[in-house]
C-alpha cells in the first residue's frame, strides 16, 4: 500500500527523526505545516520544506492517509482530534496529548472511525529490552517483585524550545518523559499498572522563574503486585548531555534473579544461586520500530494492535501526572 503522510507541527526536534524514518519506510510526504511563522528549528534541517501555514487548510487540500504531529505538547491533542475527525490515521511524538479529557475523545473518535494511532515510544525496541523481555517471559527471573528506573534528562535550558517554560504549553514533566518507562514496563512484564502510590513534581533552581516543574518522581504498583519507583527529572548535567549512566537505566528484581539494563546493548543478569554477574550481549534481532509497528497496524498486518497498548500507556502516564498535579495544585514548587 502506498501511504501518504502529512506533518503538522515542527516544534520539537523529535519530529525530524520521524520524518527521516518515514522517508526510509517509503511513505510519500505530501505536506508539511508549521503555523508559527517565527519558529526557527528548521535552520538545521534545510531538507524540510514548509508547504502550509494553516492546519485546517492543509487538511482540506491535501490527500493523505496519515498525519504526523510534532507541535508543542498542549496543542497536540486538538490537532490529533481534528485529523481523526477528517478520517486520517495519526502518529505523534510523545506525549500524544496533555489531558485525560482529550485522550478520551481521541480514543472514542479513533474507535468509531476505525482509525489507528501511533506514538514515538522507542524503549521497547531496544535490543537490551527485547533480551530482558525474553528473560521475564521464560521465567528466568521468577516472579517480578520490584522495579526501579531512572530517566533523568539534561534540562539544557539554553537550547530547549522556549515553549517548555511557558504557562500552559508543556503539560508536565511526568507526561513528557515517563510515558517511555510506563510503556516499556507494562510491555516487559505483561502486567498493567494497578495503583498509583505517589507522584510529585516540583521546581528546582535550574528552572527558576519559569512555569516548568522540572523534577519528577513517582511510585506505582502493577497488577501482579510488583512495586515500581522512578525518577524522570530534568536533572542530568548539561555538560554530559545524555551520556550519564542514569539515562534510562532499569533495575528489575524477581524471585530467581535480577537484571540491570539501559539504552546500551549490554544486559547484566544476576541469578539467585550464582556468585557472578552474567554479561549478556543481545543478538542483533530486527524487531522493527514504532513506525513499522504503526504501519503494520494501519495495514491490518498485526494481531497485536499498537493503537490499544499505546493509548493505555498514554492514559496511565496522564493519570500519574494528574496525581502529581493534585498533590501540588499544578503549581511548580521550589524545593
Amino acid at each position: 500500500m502506498g501511504l501518504k503522510i502529512a506533518f503538522s507541527g515542527l516544534r520539537h526536534a523529535h519530529i525530524f527523526s520521524l520524518l527521516k524514518k518515514a522517508v526510509a519506510a517509503g511513505l510519500e510526504i505530501v505536506a508539511v505545516c508549521e503555523e508559527d511563522p517565527d519558529w526557527d528549528l528548521l535552520s538545521g534541517h534545510p531538507e524540510v520544506k514548509i508547504t502550509h501555514r494553516d492546519f485546517a487548510e492543509m487538511l482540506a487540500s491535501t490527500d493523505c492517509d496519515i498525519v504526523a504531529i510534532g507541535d508543542f505538547y498542549a496543542k497536540r491533542g486538538e490537532t490529533a482530534l481534528r485529523a481523526l475527525r477528517a478520517g486520517k490515521h495519526i502518529i505523534s511524538d510523545k506525549p500524544l496529548c496533555t489531558t485525560l479529557h482529550q485522550l478520551n475523545e481521541i480514543e472514542a473518535v479513533a474507535r468509531d472511525r476505525k482509525l489507528k494511532i501511533g506514538c514515538m515510544y522507542e524503549l521497547r525496541y531496544l535490543k537490551s529490552a527485547l533480551a530482558v523481555k525474553r528473560l521475564i517471559s521464560s521465567g528466568t527471573l521468577g516472579e517480578i517483585t520490584q522495579i526501579q528506573f531512572n530517566g533523568q534528562h539534561p534540562l539544557d535550558r539554553a537550547h530547549r524550545p522556549g515553549w517548555y517554560f511557558e504557562p500552559g504549553k508543556h503539560g508536565g514533566t511526568i507526561n513528557d518523559l515517563a510515558g517511555h518507562a510506563v510503556d516499556l514496563i507494562m510491555w516487559l512484564t505483561a502486567s498493567p499498572i494497578r495503583d498509583i502510590v505517589f507522584a510529585r513534581t516540583w521546581q528546582t533552581p535550574l528552572a527558576a522563574e519559569t512555569a516548568l516543574a522540572d523534577a519528577a518522581q513517582m511510585g506505582f504498583s502493577l497488577k501482579n503486585g510488583c512495586g515500581v519507583i522512578g525518577d524522570v527529572s530534568y536533572s542530568a548535567l548539561d555538560s554530559f548531555g545524555f551520556g550519564l549512566p542514569t539515562y534510562w537505566r532499569f533495575n528489575i528484581w524477581g524471585t530467581r534473579g535480577m537484571v540491570e539494563f539501559s539504552c546500551a546493548d549490554e544486559v547484566r543478569l544476576y541469578r539467585a544461586q550464582a556468585k557472578q554477574c552474567e554479561i549478556l550481549v543481545p543478538d542483533a534481532v530486527n524487531q522493527g520500530d514504532y513506525l513499522s509497528r504503526f504501519l503494520d497496524d494501519v495495514e491490518g498486518k498485526t494481531v497485536d494492535p499498537e493503537t490499544v497498548s499505546l493509548l493505555f500507556s498514554a492514559r496511565k502516564t496522564l493519570e500519574i501526572q494528574d496525581f502529581a498535579d493534585q498533590c501540588s495544585g499544578g503549581i511548580p514548587k521550589s524545593r
